[in-house]
């Protein structure tokens, strides 16, 4: 059964894309374009999983919001 995860994609001050899975923390990866951006996520999570067994998950996402003071 597949698991859903939470990827919080940023632009990085030199344009590379990073992305970031929220439920596991130190998994990240980044690109120069969305689509190998999404690719290489799928990848770090796969690897992240075999490391990390079992997974727990024990946050939720529940919203991503911009402040501005």
């Amino acid at each position: 059964m597949a698991k859903k995860f939470t990827v919080v994609v940023e632009e990085g001050e030199d344009g590379y894309l990073i992305s970031d899975v929220v439920e596991l923390p130190g998994c990240h990866t980044q690109a120069k374009n969305y689509d190998e951006l999404m690719k290489r996520t799928k990848e770090a999570i796969s690897l992240y999983l075999e490391v990390k067994k079992p997974l727990e998950i024990r946050n939720k996402f529940l919203s991503l919001q911009q402040l501005e003071v």
